[in-house]
């Protein structure tokens, strides 16, 4: 029996108040703590249906201690949620199965709860989620897949008695201005390496290719238009839900030069660099119209002062030159590869 489908960061803050916080008061009292719904999961990003109950959908949390209460009673802690966790919340399960699974399902139960409440701290969730503690370097910046961003400052924090989760969220909100123009130049480089491509492949009678150039068009100036509103572009299976909240998101991306143009002009309105024409023009002598891009990239470049990120090489973050999953969820994997490629430039 499961309950009435809610957005489930409203489950979970139900759960926390109803459920959890209740026994913390009792067991616990005055325990300094923070509660949240932030990581991976559908719900974080506030895109979850009736369809993602099917499985790590449900009344979960994340408890964040300080290292010396962790230490002393997350363990305990776990252990009396357990045995005293309510069996369901609004008719969903409590209980998740299989226990310790990578992916779980909420499963009744009439004994103890193998409940979603991960016990933590702050510096430890922050090493999980990116690799190292987060001090604001370019590594940390561009190492960082913007997924992973997305999951730690969206969602929900339900109490916060240190402020130290507070003070995370607060750092990664947004890139420093010279990092973001460093990533956005790095996207409109991808436009102009093959902004022109449809318009050839069209002429060589290469349908297939070019739609399969054109999408992939697509998908750069959708992730392009998340960052300059100063959003992190999920990754693939959301990037169009995403794109879709954006202000003036009824631009076809399909149609890619009056996207490109779209594009061009909210750049201008940014102040991060000298103002381009937005206008599309010929390729050289050929009959296919581009917007140039690198010369969006180039006006961004420019107005880069940091020394250190000016002498970088135009590929961007770690999610803008590599396209592995396996990578992309390794912090350590991906700190290697962005480590590679800033001690080359």
């Amino acid at each position: 029996m499961t309950g009435v489908f809610l957005p489930g960061l409203a489950l979970c803050e139900v759960f926390y108040r109803d459920a959890v916080a209740p026994l913390l008061d009792e067991a616990y009292p005055g325990l300094p703590h923070a509660a949240a719904r932030i990581g991976p999961g559908s719900e974080v990003l506030g895109y979850d249906t009736a369809r993602s109950t099917d499985h790590d959908w449900g009344p979960r949390l994340t408890l964040f201690l300080t290292a010396a209460d962790a230490a002393r009673h997350g363990a305990g802690i776990g252990a009396m949620l357990r045995e005293r966790l309510p069996k369901h919340v609004l008719g969903w399960p409590t209980h998740f199965t299989p226990p310790d699974a990578r992916v779980r399902v909420m499963t009744a139960t009439d004994g103890p709860v193998a409940h979603r409440v991960e016990v933590t701290t702050v510096a430890d969730w922050t090493v999980a989620q990116f690799g190292a503690p987060f001090r604001g370097t370019l590594l940390d910046w561009l190492a960082t897949p913007t997924q992973v961003f997305a999951e730690t400052t969206a969602g929900a924090v339900y109490h916060d008695d240190t402020g130290d989760l507070t003070a995370l969220r607060a750092a990664v909100a947004w890139y420093p201005d010279d990092v973001w123009r460093y990533v956005l130049a790095a996207q409109w480089t991808h436009l102009a390496q093959e902004e022109a491509f449809p318009g050839r492949a069209a002429e060589a009678g290469d349908v297939l290719g070019g739609q399969v150039v054109t999408a992939r068009l697509a998908r750069h100036v959708m992730r392009l238009r998340l960052l300059q509103e100063r959003r992190y572009p999920p990754y693939s299976k959301w990037l169009g839900t995403a794109h879709a909240a954006l202000p003036g998101a009824g631009v076809d991306v399909g149609d890619l030069c009056p996207a490109f143009e779209d594009a061009g002009r909210r750049q201008n309105t940014l102040g991060l660099a000298e103002p381009v024409d937005p206008t599309r023009r010929a390729y050289f002598d050929r009959p296919y119209q581009v917007i140039d891009a690198g010369r969006f990239a180039a006006a961004l470049h420019a107005a880069i002062t940091d020394p250190a990120v000016a002498a970088l090489p135009p590929v961007g973050g770690i999610d803008q030159f590599a396209d592995s999953t396996d990578l992309l969820c390794s912090p350590a994997l991906r700190r290697a590869v962005m480590g590679a490629v800033l001690d080359a430039g």
